[in-house]
């Protein structure tokens, strides 16, 4: 007992030291274990989060590449379908090309020169108008289905809540959804006779000092169309140029910010009302503006390439050539632009242009923030 004590005096300190630092360790263990285990919890949950990130992207560039699909194969070739026809209708250059061939040996030089100037103005009008309105109508369907696109996979992401009240309303927007579609046929069904009126005026203001007799050779053509078009773009007031697109009623009051995005919805209103005022905003944005420009640029290069290589015959573009020779080949320049869709060069490029890729690629993401 005795040594017992004695030796519990001599190294009591040293026991407790080493109890201290057992202790110590033991805690420190602990800790360094549980801070193991959370920054293991913490790369699982980092990796269910890359993995949802992952599968979120994949599922939305499937849903663009869809609803891209869907413009060009069903929503574009049906307005272009009507849209041709309806410029055909209005613009039917047949009538005046049959008068100057039946009256090719009665008529006077002076009535022969005037119908020849008013196939003259008509030609550049009719193709001017198509190379406009395709173009235009290829750009305005593509933001109404990425508009509608965008809506439709929030709808399918909601819906994924099971709530019957979402369910409900996603049915009853159907309607809506099919009319917003719809106004793809508002330039060829309401837009299209004051369409004509001014592109008719701004042609004729254009051509009034060029001679039949004249030589056109390319660059002439290019300028020639390109002043056209800059006549009638600055016609009236900015961005007037979307009521051929759009009615004017479609620029509807009561906006509120939405909490869940960058974009403005109606306060109150139909599922209608917030598409189409959302496609007047894109219409009416500086980014669609520049759009619209580099493409009609891109359409106007293609189209005095292809009427020069077509008029020499050679597979190489011709070196010049005289109005009155030329007005024809204009005249039928305006049904090429015309053709359908999937076949159409000048859609196709449209389609094909970088800056226009990336203004839809944006419009889509941004648009599809929940």
């Amino acid at each position: 007992m005795f040594s017992f004590r004695s030796l519990w005096s001599r190294h009591k300190k040293k026991v407790f030291v080493t109890l201290g630092i057992a202790g110590s360790g033991y805690f420190l263990y602990k800790l360094y274990d549980a801070h193991k285990r959370r920054l293991d919890e913490v790369a699982v949950e980092l990796a269910a989060e890359r993995e949802h990130d992952e599968r979120i992207k994949a599922q939305m560039q499937y849903h663009f590449e869809t609803i891209q699909r869907i413009a060009d194969t069903t929503t574009l070739p049906r307005a272009m379908h009507y849209l041709s026809n309806r410029i055909n209708e209005e613009l039917n250059l047949s009538v005046l090309t049959e008068i100057l061939k039946q009256g090719k040996d009665v008529m006077t030089l002076p009535e022969k020169l005037e119908l020849w100037d008013k196939l003259k103005v008509l030609s550049f009008t009719k193709m001017v108008l198509s190379l406009w309105s395709v173009t235009m109508i290829s750009l305005f369907v593509r933001v109404q289905v990425n508009i509608l696109g965008r809506h439709l996979y929030i709808d399918i992401a909601r819906s994924q809540e099971s709530s019957p009240l979402i369910e409900e309303a996603t049915f009853t927007d159907q309607d809506d959804e099919q009319n917003f579609l719809a106004k793809a046929d508002y330039l060829a069904s309401h837009g299209l006779p004051a369409l004509i009126f001014n592109m008719q005026a701004a042609a004729a203001e254009i051509l009034k000092n060029k001679q039949l007799k004249d030589v056109f050779n390319s660059s002439i053509l290019h300028e020639t169309v390109v002043q056209i078009l800059y006549t009638f773009m600055s016609m009236g007031r900015p961005h007037h140029w979307i009521e051929y697109l759009m009615a004017e009623d479609a620029k509807l009051p009561s906006l509120t910010p939405s909490m869940s995005s960058n974009n403005l919805i109606l306060a109150d209103g139909s599922k209608f009302d917030q598409l189409m005022k959302e496609a007047h905003s894109v219409l009416s944005s500086d980014e669609f503006t520049h759009v619209v420009e580099v493409s009609l640029k891109t359409v106007v290069n293609a189209i005095v390439n292809d009427i020069f290589v077509e008029q020499s015959g050679s597979g190489t573009p011709s070196s010049s050539i005289a109005l009155v020779k030329l007005v024809p080949r204009i005249a039928q320049t305006s049904q090429v632009i015309l053709d359908e869709p999937t076949t159409n060069q000048f859609v196709q490029t449209i389609k094909s242009i970088q800056d226009v890729e990336l203004f839809f690629t944006i419009l889509y993401a941004n648009a599809s923030t929940v």
